[in-house]
């Protein structure tokens, strides 16, 4: 009983795997049924053709904004740390808890052709070191360069020293 049962599953085994098997020709049907659409669209596409005009454009011209009477500007006693002479005005781009990070900032910024510096200022018994890329002596000056440098460093601020 055993054994013919034991046949049975092996006959069942050995037809349910040829049936999996997938044919050759159904490929080659498939394969043949693509190639004559790839090349049905081949012949029937036609290549347009393109029509050049000639248009004058005039160049935009934009004027900068000059009056900076509504920037912001915050009024700090601040102490000279490093770097060029601080003026009345100043662009701060960083303002770090760490001396050395400040001054490493402000190297960078004096390579790229700033007169930049490092101040320390005391907020709410903290110490801050405030690293300033430039500083002018007019407030318009500075406000534009913060404008030239926030997309370098965004929330730039002005700074004017007590």
């Amino acid at each position: 009983m055993k054994k013919i049962l034991l046949m049975c599953a092996a006959v069942c085994a050995v037809f349910m795997m040829s049936s999996c098997k997938s044919k050759e020709s159904a490929y080659k049907k498939a394969y043949e049924k693509a190639k004559a659409q790839q090349t049905e669209q081949t012949v029937t596409t036609t290549t347009p053709v393109q029509q050049v005009t000639t248009q004058t454009v005039t160049p935009v011209t934009t004027t900068p904004v000059t009056d900076y009477s509504n920037v912001a500007v915050r009024n700090e006693s601040v102490a000279f740390v490093e770097g060029s002479p601080l003026k009345q005005y100043g662009v701060v781009v960083a303002s770090v808890t760490i001396k050395s990070n400040g001054v490493a900032l402000m190297q960078k910024l004096a390579g790229q052709g700033n007169n930049s510096c490092v101040v320390q200022a005391q907020v709410n018994g903290q110490t801050f070191y405030r690293v300033v890329a430039c500083s002018f002596d007019t407030k318009p000056e500075a406000a534009q360069k913060r404008a030239q440098l926030e997309g370098q460093y965004p929330g730039a601020w002005l700074l004017y020293k007590k």
